[in-house]
């Protein structure tokens, strides 16, 4: 009976010590970079790639501009909506007849043209794409480093966001020594940049697309920024060429690795072991704001499984797309904002700048190639790469801006950050470069000023 006993024991100490390290395998093990190609994502063929740096300008053909106010004209009567709704079935009808009676008779996409040209811009192209961007130098330099800084944006948005934002980071700051030249492509797909033709072109494979980018540009060193898409992107370009990056800023931190959700969970117990008593309420309850992801999430699920679909309503119909891109520009500045009759929007943008950003979408028919971003980015290939496992060991700096779509402490945070040098936390919402620039703005300064002086 003894015998038996030990034998239990041993067996039992066994399983118990292979599961045990199966564990931490999970949670600690980081798997090796991977090795990912120079994909040619271009509808030309490599040898016919053009290389060259070339001015570009929007010009807008009269054509579309006529196409665009006829079927603002001939649009259908809305659908009334349903009584003291608000915005809680999304975007409220009324509010709705109110922005595109403005866009009819109020907005002038000319004068817009004008003030979209104001900041230099050009195309190149890499990988057989050919990417637009906007390349603002600062006019003062003199005793000043001038650092390169490449700015992404995300969905719905656009280099519009960064309109009110450049002329901050390319002017000197009293009392600092560096200014920025900012670099600001649209992604691919997005805008004036074109369009992957073919499968695979995920968020990790974009930050293969822009590290190639900017060697094209002649910048082997620079500082990344991003939020939203742009954040993810920034994120993996650290992780995956961290001898080119000096250090990323993003106001969309986020980080779920398995050791990243472990103590997420652990702390829904045990609060106090990963965030302070005054900052619990941002990350728990967890089924309160789970529940408000899937509330706020559901064009997510949609866009990654079938983005051409929505992508036919959306290019057809400029008040489809108008209704369905400002819908998140109430919700995700404020979620409050669900409940106000005019959805807030004019609180912090205004009708003319947000119709830019649409019309960015318009007249360059790229809803349904922006959208692929979340199908080629949320699956099962690009999850087997596992870059998210891997850590960042540049410098890093977050924004944290209080009505971001959810929250994570710098105790999680530093799972995949393992330089987190700078981090701060504002009043604002998910659009931060379009909603509250100057704030944006002077953390971007801080953050760099403090990886300068550690350099």
């Amino acid at each position: 009976m003894g015998k038996c006993r030990i034998v239990t024991a041993v067996i039992f100490a066994i399983v118990a010590a292979v599961i045990y390290r199966k564990v931490v395998n999970v949670l600690y093990e980081i798997p090796p970079l991977p090795n990912l190609e120079d994909t040619w994502w271009g509808p030309r063929e490599p040898s016919k790639e053009d290389t060259e740096i070339r001015p570009f300008k929007i010009s807008v053909s009269d054509n579309v501009l006529k196409d665009l106010q006829q079927r603002l004209s001939n649009a259908l009567p809305f659908q009334p909506p349903l009584e003291g709704v608000k915005q809680n079935y999304g975007i409220n009808t009324n509010l709705l007849k109110d922005i595109v009676d403005f866009w009819r008779t109020k907005y002038n996409w000319r004068e817009r043209e004008k003030f979209l040209n104001q900041y230099p811009q050009f195309t190149v192209s890499v990988q057989g794409l050919k990417i637009h961007y906007l390349h603002v130098k600062p006019k003062e330099t003199k005793g000043l480093k001038v650092l390169p800084l490449l700015l992404l944006h995300g969905w719905p948005g656009s280099v519009r966001e960064f309109y009110e934002l450049l002329p901050l980071l390319t002017k000197p700051q009293k009392g600092r020594d560096f200014v920025f030249e900012v670099i600001a492509p649209s992604l691919p797909g997005y805008g004036f940049s074109e369009a992957a033709v073919r499968p695979g072109l995920g968020a990790i494979q974009m930050a293969v697309v822009f590290k190639n980018f900017m060697k094209r540009l002649g910048y082997e060193k620079y500082y990344i920024q991003g939020g939203d898409w742009g954040g993810v992107i920034v994120q993996h370009i650290a992780t995956l060429f961290p001898k080119n990056i000096i250090g990323v800023h993003s106001n969309m931190c986020s980080t779920l690795t398995p050791l990243a959700q472990l103590k997420t969970i652990i702390g829904s117990y045990f609060p106090s072991l990963v965030i302070s008593e005054e900052s619990e309420h941002k990350l728990y309850p967890l089924s309160e704001k789970y529940l408000y992801l899937v509330l706020e999430t559901g064009y997510l699920h949609l866009q990654a499984t079938k983005p051409d679909t929505i992508g036919v309503a959306l290019r057809e119909s400029p008040v489809g797309l108008a209704a369905y891109i400002l819908e998140k520009f109430t919700t995700w500045t404020n979620p409050a904002w669900k409940d106000l009759e005019d959805g807030g929007l004019t609180k912090k943008y205004s009708l003319t700048n947000l119709l830019d950003n649409v019309m960015i979408y318009w007249v360059t028919r790229s809803i349904t190639t922006s959208m692929r971003l979340y199908s080629e980015t949320l699956n099962k290939a690009q999850f087997g790469l596992q870059v998210d496992k891997i850590p960042v060991e540049v410098p890093a700096g977050c924004a944290k801006f209080s009505y971001e779509l959810a929250y994570q402490p710098d105790s999680i945070l530093e799972v995949k950050y393992k330089k987190l040098v700078h981090s701060a936390e504002y009043d604002g919402g998910h659009f931060a470069a379009f909603e509250v620039p100057e704030t944006l703005g002077e953390d971007v300064y801080i953050f760099v000023d403090k990886v300068e002086k550690l350099k």
